[in-house]
């Protein structure tokens, strides 16, 4: 009987050995030359074994066109040797320019030509890729353990709503956009300027501005001074921002506007809290008087910029901006990280950052009229697209489901994601709790950031910037309805239109209008105003 005992005995310890030794820690390394280690909790067991195990598996996913150094893209290719080590699959990368991307996956989804297992959109495709029928769920994968470890508990409410359609999950999480006010600290604080500034304006130059008047005050102010004392004053602008068509210059125009158009209030009614539609009956609002007010704005602010701004792209607005020849940016979270590239960057150490300015005038539309408030009227924004992995039911029907997901839970494990938000070129930007300082209420440190090449002096503004931002008391809405994507393209043909002179911005937002009249006509009125009234929270 004891030796029996004995027997028994050693088999188990004999197995709880193995099992140990098959769940080991596990490293990979970057294309860059970066290693990681994770624990097996992190990694999930399924790759923890050892044993590859989806070799012989082959996915496809598009991604907006960048390369290997590009914005979304780049982090795929980065991480894809030591996933596809790690995993034994094969990952295709099928990159599309952005203008396209959209029309080309939606056409392979209803062609069912299924030559994309999962895509990256942004989360303003949820409206067609989830009332299609195109995109597959994850969620009972979230807690399983053989699959790499993420939290949502780590994104805020602003966020999580991008990755949600009805409370369910459809997104792994990726990229945080939202768009920050970006400024030069030195600059700004620099007491001459102070004391010039006083002279001309007539109040003190305040750091950070907190009004959309006060930002013109200041990029009027500096446009074509030699305020960076390089003898060359036909390059020191006020802002720099990019509004070349089709390259996302519309988003400027949408985060400006929030503080002039969504109206606090305790709920979401048909005066509070709405931006782009009437929730009783879908009328476009973008062409009322709080739009056309910002819209104005946004041209006489573009020109404390150079007069190229109407041709540039998103990069060459950034280069202006980090080359240290404008005061202002407003963007998104690759801008502070890219800062702290010095082959790129002339202005490390010298970045200020803050919650876009309000507006002590909103629109309120039940009285059709502009309302006075007692301090300015701060609207948080998830404007862009937080780029992220949504896995398509073609990838199930092929069986390869378990694969994406694996792929998509690996890039948004904390180890990588803080890897790509800490690095400017990657696309990824911040936005979840993991990415804040303790202080923030966050998970980090200066010195983490510090140990990624930031320079100290960044961090701290960086990063409370975008805390406040997608914890704002008010936010903007984000448009997820079906034709998410055609408004946000009409919307933009036009402004550019009224940014290069051609039409007035009333003009330019009553053609918006129209077409988005047309949109929701074409698709339906009365199924958009469901779908619009359940994504922002209206409840008749």
């Amino acid at each position: 009987m004891k030796r029996v005992c004995t027997l028994v005995l050693v088999t188990v310890l004999s197995m709880l050995l193995v099992g140990m030794v098959a769940y080991a820690d596990v490293t990979v390394t970057s294309a860059s030359g970066d290693v990681i280690t994770f624990t097996p909790e992190e990694i999930g067991t399924i790759a923890a074994e050892g044993q590859q195990p989806f070799k012989g598996k082959e996915i496809t996913i598009t991604v907006n066109t960048g390369g290997p150094k590009g914005g979304i893209s780049g982090p795929l290719f980065e991480w894809r040797d030591a996933w596809e080590k790690l995993t034994g699959a094969k990952l295709n990368i099928v990159e599309i320019p952005i203008a396209e991307q959209f029309q080309k996956v939606m056409v392979d989804l209803q062609t069912n030509a299924q030559q994309y297992d999962a895509c990256m959109p942004a989360a303003s495709w949820y409206g067609d890729l989830v009332t299609g029928g195109f995109a597959f769920s994850p969620e009972e994968y979230y807690a399983d353990p053989r699959f790499p470890k993420w939290h949502r508990e780590y994104l805020p409410p602003s966020l999580v709503n991008l990755h949600t359609w009805q409370g369910k999950w459809y997104g792994v999480p990726n990229d945080s956009d939202g768009q920050v006010l970006y400024f030069r600290k030195d600059v700004l604080t620099d007491p001459e300027w102070q004391k010039e500034f006083k002279a001309a304006v007539g109040y003190d130059l305040p750091v950070p501005p907190k009004t959309w008047d006060q930002v013109y005050d200041i990029a009027n102010f500096f446009n074509n001074k030699d305020w960076d004392r390089d003898g060359e004053v036909e390059k020191d602008s006020g802002i720099a921002l990019h509004f070349q068509v089709h390259n996302q210059g519309m988003y400027h125009f949408v985060s400006l506007s929030a503080a002039f158009t969504v109206l606090p209030g305790e709920k979401v009614d048909q005066c509070h809290n709405v931006y782009w539609f009437d929730p009783t009956d879908m009328t476009p609002l973008v062409n009322e008087p709080g739009h056309v007010k910002a819209l104005e704005f946004l041209m006489k602010l573009a020109k404390t910029g150079p007069d190229a701004q109407i041709s540039w792209d998103l990069g060459t607005a950034w280069d202006y901006f980090l080359r240290g020849d404008a005061v202002f940016t407003y963007s998104w979270g690759d801008v502070g990280a890219l800062v702290q590239d010095e082959a790129r960057s002339k202005i490390k150490g010298k970045l200020g950052a803050a919650v876009l300015p309000g507006s002590y005038e909103v629109y309120d539309r039940c009285q059709k009229q502009f309302v006075k408030m007692e301090q300015p009227n701060v609207v948080g924004n998830t404007t862009g697209g937080s780029w992220h992995g949504v896995i398509l039911n073609s990838a199930k029907e092929k069986g390869v489901q378990e694969v994406i997901y694996h792929l998509l839970a690996f890039h948004a494990t904390p180890k990588i994601s803080m890897w790509n938000v800490t690095r400017g070129w990657t696309g990824v930007d911040p936005g979840w709790k993991l990415h804040f300082l303790k202080e923030q209420g966050g998970m980090s440190t200066v010195e983490d950031y510090v140990a990624q090449n930031w320079h100290k002096d960044d961090v701290t503004d960086y990063t409370q910037a975008y805390h406040d931002n997608f914890f704002a008391p008010v936010m903007q809405s984000y448009i997820r309805i079906p034709g998410g994507e055609e408004f946000w393209y009409k919307l933009d043909e036009h402004l550019s239109e009224a940014m290069s002179g051609q039409v007035s911005a009333k003009e330019a937002l009553d053609r918006t209008a129209q077409d988005w009249n047309d949109i929701n006509d074409r698709l339906g009125k009365e199924e958009q105003l469901k779908y619009y009234q359940e994504s922002i929270g209206y409840k008749p």
